[in-house]
């Protein structure tokens, strides 16, 4: 059994974001003790965890309640679940696709100013480079 603080430790997550995932549903069966504290079981913390995985991508607390939802109500929910599932993942490549991009752009102007370092070129992007000597005198 776990508290909030060493689940928030092992998976990574600051307890005030697992108290409120606790409040919108997300974790059914954690149960409490006599001191009225959230304990979490293994299997709890797989709960956690398609939490977590659902909203680093940006799924709303609705869509992830109803998620939540449909494991509770059983077999007859499979196909609505893999949906979800396949529509949260496309969203992920979507956004490493993204991602990749603006690293490209990053790999590239570290390139760029690597050389400008090592005097292999000289910064002709940066507009200050550009303005003639009267202009700047303005």
């Amino acid at each position: 059994m776990y508290t909030i603080k060493e689940v928030s430790e092992k998976m990574e997550i600051s307890e005030h974001t697992l108290r409120f995932w606790a409040k919108c549903g997300f974790f059914p069966f954690v149960k409490r003790n006599q001191n009225n504290i959230r304990m979490f079981t293994d299997k709890d913390l797989e709960w956690v965890k398609i939490v977590k995985c659902l909203r680093s991508v940006g799924t709303e607390n609705k869509a992830i309640k109803r998620y939540i939802d449909l494991c509770i109500i059983g077999d007859s929910t499979i196909a609505e679940r893999y949906q979800i599932i396949k529509s949260t993942k496309q969203k992920a490549l979507n956004e490493m696709e993204n991602l990749k991009k603006q690293l490209d752009i990053l790999n590239y102007k570290e390139n760029f100013y690597k050389n400008l370092v090592n005097g292999n070129l000289k910064d002709t992007w940066n507009p200050m480079n550009n303005i003639s000597k009267e202009e700047n005198a303005v």
